[in-house]
């Protein structure tokens, strides 16, 4: 009698239990009816890790856990010390070069042109005189009054004076036509090698100052004043905090009665509020039920990833916060500027 009394009891605990994993699987899982789809999932944001694009030393932070910080708000500075000379003297070198563009743009000026006329002036008269002594000297070695020797140098100075002329000539008219075009072009081409050389100086510099990308919560400090910075050491963690979404798992079964820009009401257990939502993402591809809400019954089953993106002006969801998403069927699309934050993927 007591085997059979406790036989019942056994069998009594076990529909119990069984019946009580069923009502909690349900109720931690998802519901479908006629008119909503109830799902169950965790509140996900993005973040950024935000580092400098340089390698220096970090000499302060303006901001620590916890702070919010808004799109180009400065949050953190490098030291310049080095980088500073650097710009100041390509900045000199830039303008050296422009010096040199504008005379060679601008040509001869009137008082070198000026210079260069008298010079052939000089030049004419000079051989001129050089003509006549020598004219004198034919005339008097036909007498004998000079040597051979005189009447040759007299000949090779009217040769050289003659020369002259030509090349103050020429010196006269290239100061008249002005720099050679080729020269001018060279001339640019290093003014601008050097401004290049002197935006690059300016970049490093800029990069030196660290500024927030987008209205964000700091989430983490990584380094403090006095460590060294590089591009791949973050020095902030920044949470985008609105829109935040809710990750949840739709079965194959209910995909078709979702689409993307539905209208959803989320609620949470911590406030005990709704949010208004609406379905941004509906993942394309099919997985395996994920860990977190596998059971034995779902081990192959098919699901799809979809995010609820809501509105959190008064930063009331954290990252993985449990929430329920309730989609009402048949709603039609939420506006076109509720829906933007949703390309956001």
């Amino acid at each position: 009698m007591k085997k059979k009394v406790l036989r019942l009891f056994i069998l009594v605990v076990l529909v119990g239990a069984v019946a009580a994993g069923i009502y909690a699987w349900k109720n931690t899982h998802r519901k479908t009816s006629d008119n909503n789809i109830v799902l169950y999932g965790n509140v996900d944001i993005r973040q950024v890790q935000l580092a400098f694009d340089g390698s220096q030393r970090i000499n302060f932070l303006a901001v620590k856990e916890g702070d919010y910080v808004k799109k180009g708000q400065l949050v953190a500075t490098m030291d310049t010390s080095l980088l500073l000379p650097l710009v100041q003297q390509d900045r000199a070198l830039v303008a050296a070069q422009q010096q040199v563009v504008d005379r060679l743009v601008a040509g001869s000026r009137p008082e070198e042109i000026a210079r260069d006329r008298a010079d052939l002036a000089a030049a004419i008269a000079t051989a001129h005189n050089a003509q006549i002594h020598l004219a004198r000297l034919r005339r008097l070695i036909k007498q004998q009054d000079i040597t051979r020797q005189a009447l040759d140098d007299a000949i090779a100075i009217a040769r050289e004076d003659s020369a002259k002329v030509h090349v103050a000539a020429e010196t006269l008219r290239l100061s008249i036509l002005g720099p050679r075009k080729e020269d001018i072009r060279a001339a640019q081409a290093t003014l601008q090698a050097d401004e290049a050389k002197l935006s690059l100086a300016q970049r490093n510099l800029a990069e030196c100052r660290l500024y927030a990308p987008c209205n964000a919560v700091v989430e983490n400090r990584i380094l403090e004043a006095g460590d060294m910075a590089s591009p791949g050491s973050p020095v902030f963690t920044l949470a985008l905090i609105n829109p935040v979404w809710v990750r949840v798992y739709v079965p194959e079964t209910d995909l078709g009665k979702i689409h993307e820009g539905m209208k959803a009401t989320v609620h949470t257990d911590s406030y005990h509020k709704n949010y208004a939502g609406w379905i941004g993402y509906i993942s394309p591809a099919a997985e395996f039920t994920p860990k977190s809400i596998e059971t034995p019954q779902l081990r192959t089953s098919l699901v799809y990833q979809v995010r609820v993106y809501v509105n959190n002006p008064d930063n009331q969801l954290r990252l993985g916060m449990p929430a329920t998403v309730i989609i009402p069927l048949g709603t039609s699309h939420v506006s076109q500027s509720a829906t933007a934050p949703a390309t956001q993927r």
